[in-house]
């Protein structure tokens, strides 16, 4: 399949999706990888890693138009090696998704959804973002609050933050495509950031930028 999304979403910010429907060779190919890149690669043991890797790599370079380099920090914050551009990465299933950005930092999530998430919702959710939760869309609903904490959690560089005591979304009205306001507060940061999200099949994908 390839690349669905390739468009810039507002002046700061370029969003790109692949659906990942090709064999190793056919990603491969479209890449020239360095002697590390490819000892990574084959360092995966599960095929759809693999793949997942691959698919990240061929939507970066069709985004930018030219090949990259991704690299990672401390924390596992993707950078890339020549600086041109902040970037967040993300993938579900048959999807990834990435988000670039010259001058902010960027968090992107992208989920498939499964209603087995009601099992887990009570750990990333506070009282009242349950009690918000939209009875007629619930399990969407869920999934919205589950990436735009993931989304926050990247734009603040994975650090030791719990996504039920540290991240929070205030209550909005799930909708096909919209925004929603979400706050980091912890001992050392206070922070209330608006994220943007729209569905993509049956994957909900939430996107955010900061200073």
């Amino acid at each position: 399949m390839g690349i669905v999304i390739n468009k810039q979403v507002n002046d700061q910010c370029k969003l790109g999706a692949w659906k990942i429907t090709e064999e190793y060779d056919q990603l491969i190919n479209q890449l020239r990888l360095d002697e590390e890149d490819r000892a990574t690669l084959e360092g995966f043991r599960n095929p759809k890693r693999k793949l997942e890797w691959l698919a990240v790599r061929v939507l970066l370079d069709q985004l930018t138009g030219k090949q990259n380099k991704i690299l990672y920090n401390g924390n596992r914050r993707p950078y890339l090696s020549d600086k041109d551009y902040h970037i967040s990465i993300s993938h579900s299933v048959q999807y990834t998704a990435v988000l670039l950005c010259r001058e902010k930092h960027v968090g992107i999530d992208i989920e498939k959804m499964q209603p087995k998430i009601e099992y887990v919702a009570f750990k990333f959710l506070s009282e009242r973002e349950l009690e918000s939760l939209d009875a007629r869309q619930r399990i969407y609903h869920l999934y919205l609050h589950w990436c735009a904490k993931e989304a926050l959690f990247k734009i603040c560089d994975k650090k030791q933050i719990s996504f039920r005591k540290n991240l929070f979304i205030e209550p909005f009205t799930p909708r096909e495509e919209g925004s929603l306001m979400g706050r980091v507060e912890t001992a050392d940061l206070q922070m209330r950031l608006q994220l943007h999200y729209f569905s993509l099949d049956n994957y909900p994908v939430v996107w955010c930028y900061k200073e």
